[in-house]
């Protein structure tokens, strides 16, 4: 059985911190004495923004962004195309798109993708909320901007039937030779997927 060396303080921390994605026990260990080497400049500072964010930060109840207002600034925003939704699978999505820059237009939050061997099933995405606002009649289309794992396209294809009965088109993003990209360090799916989705030069 392992020793503890430390305080119980500074092991709740650094389990704390094991929780968050791509920190293991090891990288919590070294992030927490990191931390407290550095209490003033940023344990403090931490401490005070993770207050306040508990505190301010809320999930917006129409896309399921996060904001510290609900609706959150995207859909305040009156120079956004309402007739465009833009459906992506976390709010990582979401800023990455928001990023490039490339579409003024709403989004929907899934809040994850089918997964039957995760046990995300239906009822655990926010499905009906975009059906229901699938059927407005300002929605024009709605973009799936979901990733192109098995998981990703099977929800893709879910969605697709939930508003198959709706007038809304239904598109998703292309999937190809990144730019930039040589095709001798792709893989054989990507490679596929542009020769078969390819354009006129």
């Amino acid at each position: 059985m392992a020793q503890t060396i430390a305080g119980p303080e500074i092991e709740r921390l650094i389990q704390l911190l094991a929780r968050l994605p791509g920190l293991g026990p090891r990288s919590a260990r070294r992030a927490a004495l990191h931390l407290i080497g550095r209490r003033e400049q940023l344990l403090g500072p931490l401490a005070d923004a993770l207050a306040v964010a508990r505190e301010r930060i809320t999930v917006c109840s129409a896309c399921g962004n996060v904001d510290t207002s609900d609706p959150c600034t995207i859909c305040r925003d009156p120079s956004r195309d309402p007739a465009i939704i833009v459906v992506v699978e976390g709010v990582s999505d979401l800023w990455a798109l928001e990023r490039a820059g490339a579409i003024r237009a709403g989004y929907h939050v899934l809040g994850g993708v089918l997964s039957p061997l995760d046990g995300v099933r239906p009822e655990h995405l926010s499905l009906d909320s975009l059906v229901a606002r699938a059927g407005r009649p300002e929605t024009k289309e709605l973009i799936l901007a979901l990733s192109a794992t098995v998981d990703g396209q099977t929800t893709a294809h879910y969605v697709t039937e939930l508003v198959r009965h709706l007038p809304v088109t239904v598109t998703r993003l292309a999937h190809g030779v990144p730019i930039g990209g040589e095709l001798d360090y792709l893989d054989e799916g990507t490679l596929t997927a542009a020769l078969r989705q390819r354009t006129p030069f």
